[in-house]
């Protein structure tokens, strides 16, 4: 009994599909964590504490 493989490599337009997805995702991840530093720069140094952050902890989130 003969036997076929079956996976090929992706086309080229397969190929910038992919690229462009993986590149649509980091976008939307830089977007998200630009969002939240914007968000937590506005608390209050007070509610910055409630929470278990400071000032310095924000630039953590890139």
């Amino acid at each position: 009994m003969a036997s076929f493989e079956t996976t090929s490599t992706p086309s080229f337009a397969g190929r910038i599909r992919d690229t462009f997805t993986v590149f649509a995702a980091q976008v939307a991840d830089w977007n998200e964590k630009r969002l939240t530093r914007k968000a937590l720069e506005q608390l209050t140094d007070r509610e910055l504490e409630d929470i278990g952050m400071s000032r310095a902890d924000i630039p953590r989130y890139r």
